[in-house]
């Protein structure tokens, strides 16, 4: 395997753009006799002068013999052994360089064979991962060929799509996500292992694939990512209610343009970010939106909140709840958003009344999400200047100061 050095004078990457904690960590991971390079997204983002969300570090050094190096480390994962080294509400995660059989097309179930940097540099997912940052001397090494890949603006896998999208089904949307966020042509032999190998996706851990979709929904690109799932058959494995939405050419621009909205919102750094319960309510209040027309509207029947009420729980249950099983919490809140809803624009048409502002904590975001309607209906947006001002006007309940416990007198006995 050939390895690449490229200097500085080549890549032209400002060290000046590594966080200060990765590059502490790096140094220190050195000084104690262990190699280690900044690996993967940090590295490509910079090359692509985009701002990475985070800075991973990949060494020779064993998780035991990281947590030696730092009192601020706790290791996590069996599956995959990691180290997280924590600097405030930073988390720097931090790896061991990894061998593997990087040939069998079985699904990976653990992965904590260690290996040098070559062989780690193979096990990754893309070219475009695959590379090394070495902050000492400022040169990127390249094992697998991305730097030019970088440069070309192309997504190829490292090794033979079909293995790697066997033994890592989450790579597919992986794929699509690089694809949706760079516009990267993807390589010809990927995209037929990617048509070929879909059914595999749900062999994955569904933890993980809610972690992407989240992500990809806070990425700036999810219009274009859930685009590219539909197209290629792997939303009808997910997500299948939003699929067969999709699907009818009509309604598809109803998730659309709420993703569209999304996408213009976490671009613009002067906007503050949606929270995800507010994210996930977008794909689901068009379904929710139809279920009502076909159950009741078009039936001349305006139901009462307590009919909402049960078909927000059956559409919630519908999406999140099989393969795609999002955490209980985050259904509670999108439950309680799409609820406010229909309390912000009744069905029942009322004239007048008192705004009233319920005790509820995920209100805000039920709040959030109305503007967000506001911004693809501007009729509602005089509705929601109208809530936002009775919210802000109603005082804050100072959070009582915790008391001790009355101790229980103990009885004397006589």
């Amino acid at each position: 395997m050939d390895q690449k050095v490229i200097p500085f004078e080549t890549h032209q990457l400002p060290i000046q753009k590594v966080d200060v904690h990765a590059l502490y960590v790096t140094e220190k991971l050195k000084q104690a006799g262990f190699v280690a390079y900044l690996v993967g997204g940090s590295v490509r983002d910079l090359l692509l002068n985009q701002t990475p969300k985070d800075f991973d570090i990949s060494t020779s050094a064993k998780p035991e013999e990281i947590k030696k190096i730092f009192n601020n480390c706790i290791l996590i994962g069996r599956r995959f052994r990691l180290a997280h080294v924590r600097f405030g509400k930073k988390i720097l995660e931090v790896s061991t360089f990894r061998a593997g059989d990087t040939e069998k097309d079985e699904l990976i179930l653990r992965d904590n064979v260690w290996g040098y940097p070559e062989e780690d540099a193979l096990r990754r997912d893309f070219t475009i991962n695959g590379l090394f940052y070495d902050p000492s001397n400022q040169t990127i090494i390249d094992y697998v060929g991305g730097y030019a890949d970088i440069k070309k603006k192309y997504l190829r896998t490292i090794g033979q799509p079909f293995v790697r999208f066997k033994q890592d089904p989450v790579r597919m949307l992986r794929l699509l996500k690089f694809q949706a966020r760079f516009g990267f042509e993807v390589d010809p032999d990927a995209h037929i292992a990617l048509v070929e190998c879909r059914e595999e996706i749900t062999k994955s851990s569904p933890a993980r694939i809610v972690e992407e979709m989240l992500r990809m929904l806070e990425s700036g690109a999810a219009k274009s990512f859930i685009q590219l799932l539909t197209h290629h058959g792997l939303m009808y494995h997910l997500l299948p209610g939003i699929a067969n939405f999709i699907e009818r050419e009509k309604e598809s621009d109803f998730i659309y343009n709420f993703l569209q909205e999304i996408d213009s919102i976490f671009l613009d750094p002067t906007v503050e970010n949606l929270d995800r319960p507010v994210l996930l309510s977008s794909l689901t209040y068009p379904l929710l939106e139809k279920k009502l027309k076909v159950q009741y509207l078009d039936r001349n029947h305006i139901p009462h909140l307590g009919q909402v009420q049960e078909l927000i729980r059956d559409t919630i249950a519908e999406m999140y709840e099989g393969f795609f099983m999002v955490p209980r919490r985050l259904r509670i809140s999108v439950n309680n958003i799409l609820m406010g809803q229909y309390r912000f624009t009744p069905l029942h048409k009322k004239t007048g009344g008192r705004k009233r502002i319920p005790r509820d904590s995920d209100f805000p975001m039920a709040l959030k999400f109305l503007n967000l309607r506001a911004c693809l209906e501007p009729g509602l947006k005089q509705i929601y200047d109208e809530w936002n001002e009775t919210y802000k006007s109603v005082p804050r309940e100072e959070p009582s100061p915790e008391r001790r416990p009355r101790r229980r007198r103990r009885s004397r006995k006589a």
